[in-house]
């Protein structure tokens, strides 16, 4: 991932973490006809010196059959920041637009699954995960047994074993106090995914 320094981040725990939140992401995997593309939900799991992440893709997705190097893309809130955010567009006119992301990479090698306990474990967890803050949360048990039986044969597991996590925050830590609390009240102000970056630039987030 090209990151500038000022952009970089390297704290594991920062990483894992938003891993998690955004859950969703990027799954492409080297083949010798070209790279392998699926967008999925994962599970990143494991400590610091043996995270691995778990998802599951349709038996027809012939992507499970590489086991070759694979990067999961996270790709977390993003927005188009506008110079007219910056106050210092009246002081300068040195302003021009740009983008605010933040972004996690996870590389490894990703390896197929077939276990039938572990896909339904596995699929219990990342229900259990994405229900969890729901009042009357649904769970696997909830549906027939035969009926979640037919489904896992459907599917295929795929583990990675994440040997390097990196991440850019391009959240306008190079402008100045002023520019970055206006670039705040501009995202929160545009809605969306510009409010979620607004609560990374203000103080403390």
């Amino acid at each position: 991932m090209y990151a500038p320094p000022a952009f970089r981040e390297a704290r594991v725990e920062v990483l894992r973490d938003a891993a998690r939140q955004i859950m969703f992401g990027v799954l492409v995997t080297q083949t010798d006809d070209g790279p392998a593309v699926t967008h999925v939900p994962m599970l990143l799991t494991g400590p610091d010196d043996t995270m691995v992440l778990e998802t599951h893709v349709a038996r027809g997705n012939p992507q499970w059959r590489t086991s070759g190097a694979s990067v999961a893309i996270f790709q977390g809130p993003q927005a188009y920041v506008s110079p007219s955010f910056y106050p210092s567009k009246a002081e300068t006119g040195k302003v021009v637009p740009t983008w605010t992301y933040i972004t996690v990479h996870a590389h490894g090698k990703t390896e197929a699954v077939h276990d039938g306990d572990w896909l339904h474990a596995h699929v219990t967890r990342m229900t259990d995960a994405m229900e969890a803050d729901r009042p009357a949360p649904w769970a696997v048990t909830d549906a027939p047994s035969d009926y979640i039986a037919s489904l896992q044969r459907g599917i295929v597991g795929l583990r990675m074993s994440v040997t390097r996590l990196e991440g850019a925050w391009k959240v306008n830590q190079h402008k100045s106090d002023a520019d970055r609390a206006g670039t705040a009240a501009g995202l929160a102000a545009s809605g969306g995914m510009g409010t979620a970056l607004a609560r990374v630039l203000r103080p403390g987030g």
